[in-house]
């Protein structure tokens, strides 16, 4: 007796946090689709090893900064793979701001790429999502705690939780919408050893985390959390209680 199988929709999964999550999710028993911008190489990577694991896997480019994109990912993956059971809103952009100079365009482009795209794809994806489904938020510790040049990722993340939190209550009892809060999953390039000492000195599990410790909340929230919504799930090592 044939089984369906299921199928994650993981954006910005070529690189880093991403393909740690479409990975786990491909070993878990999904088929992914692989939302890349412009890492196609990574992206090529990412679903040849997918498929060698005996999954299956579909390269869907897409620039979520355009508004039209969300619609067309959606289409394009239940177009390619047959169905969708879980998105993960994955893809993001961290860039410094300067809090002497307000600059609306690189404001307007966080907000675009970390909080318009989810927010589009989350309500593209649950018209067309199976019975049962799951939509996972990457939000961010920083959403409560802003740091410090980076005001627009923190409020985009901020906007993260509130629309995980409306449309659990707003998509139930058909389809969970939870997030996964990261602290350190991989390091920003430009920060410096002493800079890594001194966060890790305040985390309590007294390590950084792993891109493995994000997919692995991520697939929890996805396949076994069947009676969990609205839930924002830290990620941080203790760090978020221990600031």
């Amino acid at each position: 007796m044939s089984t369906v199988a299921r199928v994650a929709l993981v954006t910005g999964a070529a690189r880093r946090v991403g393909r740690e999550i479409a990975l786990e999710l491909s070993r878990t028993g999904y088929d992914i689709a692989v939302h890349y911008r412009s890492s196609r190489d990574d992206a090529e990577s990412l679903a040849d090893a997918i498929r060698r694991a005996g999954r299956r896997a579909e390269l869907l480019p897409a620039d979520l900064a355009l508004h039209s994109a969300a619609a067309a990912l959606v289409g394009q993956c239940i177009a390619s793979l047959g169905r969708l059971d879980v998105l993960v809103n994955n893809a993001a952009i961290f860039e410094r701001s300067d809090p002497a100079a307000f600059d609306p365009n690189a404001w307007q482009r966080t907000l675009n790429i970390n909080l318009t795209a989810p927010a589009a794809l989350c309500h593209a994806a649950a018209a067309r999502m199976t019975d049962g489904g799951a939509i996972i938020n990457l939000a961010d510790i920083s959403a409560d705690r802003p740091l410090p040049g980076y005001l627009a990722y923190c409020v985009s993340k901020a906007g993260v939780v509130a629309l995980t939190r409306g449309l659990a209550r707003a998509l139930a009892p058909r389809v969970r919408v939870n997030a996964v809060a990261p602290g350190v999953a991989e390091w920003p390039p430009d920060y410096s050893d002493e800079l890594k000492r001194s966060i890790v000195a305040r985390v309590p599990m007294q390590r950084a985390g792993t891109p493995a410790d994000v997919a692995a909340a991520v697939r929890f929230l996805a396949h076994d959390a069947s009676y969990v919504t609205g839930v924002i799930l830290p990620v941080d090592g203790g760090r978020s209680v221990a600031w």
